[in-house]
């Protein structure tokens, strides 16, 4: 399994860091490693960019941040393939390889979930939002969706964001880390999630017989209480079996968010 899809579509990866992640940049040469179900051993954090056809862009984006248990990404169902679909439907995909801080292929990672795994998350958004027109984006409609793993973290950056620093000398650094929406798919630590009035809106997915059921609803009722309520689709049996068996994945009537994007204003 490579770290693209087909070679014939070969779409463009771009890394977070021109000359790799900050504190790690002698490991940013150092080769990626296929493992079963998707890959590890990423060193130099990137976003592979799926565009929507000409033509036929609704100037919404979402950032894709695959699970995996911070061990490796399920690259290619939960990456790869909702960027192509996201893509189809005139939204743009930033599918995310991330550091992985139980990273399977190292017997000690020096990477931490709260520090380099968040890092890049924020990164990620702030390096579309800071492209946006390049890429026929509208910066104010730029969300993001994780699953799994990378639903832990698609929350947490959904909870600390910023506007970004102004006078910083990296221009990726200016722009804002909030995203307009996120989209949390059966995510890790659900009893994390603690919302406020000013949180991005939200659209939860989970099983009924996934283990995180009982935590994503107790954060639908946080939610709803912060003036904040959600979309919340539950599916039965397990979503995350359902997805990663590669069946049709439970969006529900939240779907609208990514066809759509959603009328609101982020920083």
């Amino acid at each position: 399994m490579g770290p693209a899809p087909g070679a014939a579509e070969a779409p463009p990866v771009i890394h977070l860091w021109d000359n790799g992640a900050p504190g790690f940049e002698s490991r940013k040469d150092a080769p990626e490693v296929a493992v079963q179900y998707g890959i590890a051993g990423i060193n130099n954090p990137s976003l592979t960019v799926f565009l929507p056809p000409p033509g036929k862009a609704t100037g919404a984006a979402v950032v894709i941040v695959p699970g995996g248990g911070h061990r490796y990404l399920n690259i290619d169902v939960e990456g790869y393939a909702l960027g192509r679909w996201l893509a189809s439907k005139g939204v743009a995909g930033f599918v995310l390889k991330y550091r992985l801080a139980k990273d399977q292929t190292m017997a000690h990672s020096p990477y931490r979930i709260a520090v380099e795994e968040m890092q890049d998350t924020t990164r990620a958004l702030r390096l579309v939002r800071s492209r946006a027109a390049e890429w026929g984006v509208d910066p104010a409609r730029i969300g993001i969706i994780g699953f799994s793993a990378g639903g832990h973290l698609a929350a947490m950056a959904s909870m600390h964001y910023d506007t970004g620093d102004p006078a910083a000398p990296d221009p990726v650094d200016r722009a804002g880390s909030k995203p307009a929406f996120q989209a949390l798919v059966y995510p890790g630590e659900p009893d994390e999630i603690v919302p406020t009035r000013d949180s991005p809106p939200a659209f939860l997915v989970a099983g009924s017989l996934d283990d995180l059921a009982d935590g994503l609803s107790r954060a639908w009722l946080l939610f709803k209480k912060a003036g904040c309520p959600p979309s919340f689709t539950s599916t039965r049996g397990s979503a995350m079996r359902s997805i990663s068996s590669r069946t049709r994945i439970p969006w529900g009537p939240g779907a609208t968010a990514f066809t759509t994007g959603l009328p609101t204003t982020a920083t």
